[in-house]
């Protein structure tokens, strides 16, 4: 919808001047605000300064040129002015617009004086595109059309006048706004003037329309009699559709050009204007959002209208010159003989529109149900501006306004033209027109409670009462009374909407849902991706494997559960459910490596099956393959503090002890290096997971190379579990850190837990981490125990640590070491 600013000044006192950039743009503000966005803001009649009329007095030919030609115009200075110009729609005589040497015009181009093939230009003939007039025609503007020194111009052609004062253009500004379907009202110029009004705390008022036009009685039936005033009939079949239908006759008409207020305000909001009687009929569609439609009395069958549903097997040409084959489901307009002359709300038929031999003329304007119009336009595609209007809903109260608004617009054309006026006969009126619409209720509390406010109830109804939803208190309520030209608001929420928009969106402060169940993730889902993060920060990259597998392949890993068989497998080979998780991420390394891809890291989050007591059950596992050239043992056991860190276990709460000989114990160990691998478990001595190496055996099974690969694999259901500490933050020290590397014999029924407990106890607040680096079982440790090395990395926050401090705390860590039975190893 575009909305020049002089038209919304019809309506409202708005100050704002063309050319002040800031009161524009404070204007577009509150546009936005109201929730009609402003796509585009045209400035109207600027860059015409240096355009003036000159008239063409002659032609040349250019030696060489083809394309151009020498042209001599009088812009009413002394002498002639030469200009070389490519168009060539004009002849000497002719008028037309002359930008002269220094003009600026609204495009951004700067007229200079210029020379081409040897012929000076001083200016520049102009077409209408170029300054942004555009008339549809290529070429030169053409203004008038004479004969050179015949002095027979037009009366109103000064040469060396300015254009726009010969147009009569004033500067202006065309705003257009994008109006969701929930605005009708805003369809037209003065309801956006209502809303504008409103927001910025200016009155609004619509100017009385004097055509002299009397409203006749209304008929409750189809019937509404024609008085000898008026000659003509108007009827409804179909009230359901046409609750209200208005005629009025105006004799003594003659269709003449409108006049250029009128005129330019159709182009500006982008309308061609035709003549006096359709630009009447399209202006009052687009300032009061009513369309209405003019047809010749004297071309109209029986001399009247009705309105009925459509017949199966009737067509209408419409004015458009195509033919529609109408169903019974189109409402239409007829003529006295029941002949089709339009559908109803979206085109007229070609049969009756108006021309020049137009002398009288009978104005229909209806109120139409939205659903007939809109539905019958769309089959037909015949999105028309009056069907838009029709089908998002007018006022049904508006009708007669729309007439006499018509009427005198046609008045004012033909006493400009100097022509009489023509006599308006009164209206004619058929329908029971539609019920009164009841009041809704409007909760203050409901209200606040939506927008997040503290809006008191005299509030609300001030900021209603300027767009006339007029309200009663009642209660801690207000009863609201919907002004007819609004048909959306049907519901308590589009009064809420209402209020919203004009006490501000931008002063409605956001507020968060706080709801548990919205928006938040479990704490299991918060730690899976804490862990995919740290992995793939590490370096590894996430798989996928089949959770169908072939039994060979879990055969591979070695002492693993028994596999639940699928009955009718989609591939043969394919037949078992995974217990393990190694199985396909060591196929997927034998893959890679196949590929000269070996050194990679892989991980996994996926389900596993087993059986308890008979019944099938599934359970959430990682596991991680570490193949690059530093990984094994030690990178599995710094992998898994990582992890721990990651999912904040408590410390103490996994206790990494010797692989298990038979049941969960030896299912989890498959596939690991017995002397170099350990299982995971918590206080109670359930099975959390293992890492450790892969055995060489399974690595040469699956065609791997006989190279340390790290594995850790976790049971994420049991890890999940465990007690957590919470998240919280620590200070980092500022400055340089040392690392301090332990090793002690530790008897295997001591969790390597409880040394780490300790080993933390005695560090104190200057323990920056710990990481278990190394677990060793063979040559040179006692049968019973195992060989752990701790990484200790201390700091301060006040100082870097002197060669004592380390000195004093590695003692410290020794003696709480030994307190808990280890021995530091030589």
């Amino acid at each position: 919808m575009r909305a020049p600013l002089s038209w919304l000044k019809d309506f409202t006192p708005i100050e704002a001047d063309p050319g002040d950039a800031a009161a524009i743009g404070h204007l577009r503000d509150a546009f936005d605000s109201l929730g009609l966005v402003v796509e585009q803001v045209e400035r109207v009649g600027e860059g015409l300064e240096g355009v003036v009329l000159a008239q063409v007095l002659e032609v040349l030919p250019i030696e060489g040129a083809d394309r151009i030609r020498q042209v001599f115009v009088d812009a009413g200075g002394e002498g002639r002015v030469e200009i070389v110009c490519g168009a060539t729609n004009f002849a000497p005589g002719d008028v037309v617009p002359l930008a002269t040497v220094g003009a600026e015009l609204p495009n951004g181009m700067v007229i200079a004086r210029r020379k081409m093939r040897g012929v000076t230009s001083d200016g520049m003939l102009c077409s209408g595109r170029e300054l942004h007039l555009d008339d549809g025609v290529d070429g030169l503007l053409v203004l008038a059309k004479g004969e050179t020194g015949s002095g027979e111009l037009p009366e109103a052609i000064k040469l060396g006048a300015p254009l726009a004062e010969y147009l009569g253009i004033e500067r202006d500004v065309v705003f257009h706004l994008e109006i969701e379907p929930n605005r009708p009202d805003c369809l037209s110029i003065a309801g956006i003037a209502r809303d504008l009004a409103a927001a910025v705390g200016l009155s609004f008022s619509l100017p009385a329309a004097t055509s002299g036009a009397r409203s006749g009685p209304a008929t409750s039936g189809p019937e509404a009699g024609a008085g000898e005033e008026s000659g003509a009939t108007i009827k409804t079949f179909a009230p359901e559709a046409c609750p209200r239908l208005l005629g009025q006759v105006l004799t003594g008409v003659v269709p003449v050009p409108s006049p250029e207020r009128v005129a330019r305000r159709l182009e500006l909001a982008g309308m061609r204007p035709i003549n006096s009687v359709v630009d009447a009929s399209n202006y009052v569609m687009l300032e009061l959002g009513q369309p209405t439609h003019p047809y010749d009395l004297d071309r109209l069958g029986g001399g009247g209208i009705s309105v009925r549903w459509a017949r199966p097997g009737e067509h209408l040409e419409t004015l458009d010159g195509n033919d529609h084959a109408l169903v019974a489901e189109d409402l239409v307009i007829t003529d006295a003989n029941d002949e089709v002359v339009g559908l109803a709300g979206a085109m007229g038929g070609a049969s009756s529109e108006i021309t020049e031999a137009t002398r009288r003329v009978l104005l229909e304007v209806a109120d139409f149900e939205s659903r007939a119009i809109g539905t019958a336009a769309q089959r037909h595609g015949l999105r028309t501006e009056a069907s838009v209007r029709f089908w998002r809903g007018t006022d049904p109260e508006g009708l007669g306004r729309a007439a006499a608004r018509f009427a005198q617009l046609v008045i004012e054309a033909q006493l400009a033209a100097g022509l009489e006026a023509p006599v308006v006969a009164p209206v004619l009126l058929a329908g029971p027109g539609r019920a009164e619409r009841p009041p809704i209720r409007l909760r203050i509390s409901r209200l606040n409670a939506l927008l997040g406010t503290e809006l008191t109830q005299s509030r609300v109804a001030e900021l209603l009462a300027p767009i006339e939803f007029s309200s009663t208190p009642d209660g801690e309520d207000l009863l609201v009374r919907v002004p007819s030209f609004r048909p959306d608001a049907t519901r308590e929420v589009d009064l809420i909407e209402e209020v919203a928009r004009h006490h501000g969106y931008r002063a409605i402060e956001p507020t968060q849902r706080r709801s548990p169940k919205v928006g938040r993730l479990s704490e299991g889902q918060r730690a899976r991706r804490e862990l995919r993060r740290v992995l793939q920060g590490l370096g590894a990259s996430e798989a996928w494997t089949s959770s169908l597998v072939d039994p060979a392949l879990l055969a591979r890993v070695g002492s693993l559960a028994p596999a639940l068989e699928v009955l009718n497998p989609v591939v043969s080979g394919e037949s078992a459910l995974r217990t393990h998780l190694l199985p396909g991420l060591l196929a997927a390394l034998g893959h890679n490596e196949a590929r000269r891809n070996g050194a990679i890291r892989l991980f996994e989050i996926g389900k596993v099956f087993h059986t308890e007591d008979g019944v099938p059950a599934e359970e959430e596992h990682l596991a991680v393959l570490l193949a690059g050239t530093d990984d094994g043992a030690p990178a599995a056991v710094r992998l898994w503090q990582r992890l721990l860190d990651a999912t904040r276990v408590e410390p103490g709460a996994v206790n990494l002890g010797a692989l298990g000989g038979t049941g969960a114990d030896a299912h989890a160990a498959a596939g690991l290096y017995p002397s170099r691998a350990g299982l995971l478990s918590d206080a109670s001595g359930a099975v959390v997971g293992a890492l450790g190496e892969v055995d060489p055996g399974v690595l040469e099974r699956f065609g791997l190379e006989q190279r340390p690969v790290g594995v850790v694999v976790l049971n994420l259901d049991a890890l999940f579990a465990l007690p957590r500490r919470p998240a919280r933050a620590r200070p980092i020290s500022r400055f340089p850190s040392s690392d301090l590397d332990l090793a002690f014999v530790l008897p295997e029924e001591v969790p390597a837990a409880e040394l780490e407990a300790a080993l933390r106890a005695a560090s104190g607040e200057e323990l920056e981490s710990i990481t278990l680096i190394d677990v060793y079982r063979g040559p040179g440790i006692a049968e019973g125990a195992r060989g752990l090395t701790f990484r200790l990395r201390l700091s301060s926050l006040e100082h870097t640590l002197s060669d004592a401090e380390l000195v004093e705390l590695r003692r410290r860590n020794i003696e709480a070491a030994t307190a808990r039975g280890a021995t530091l190893r030589g």
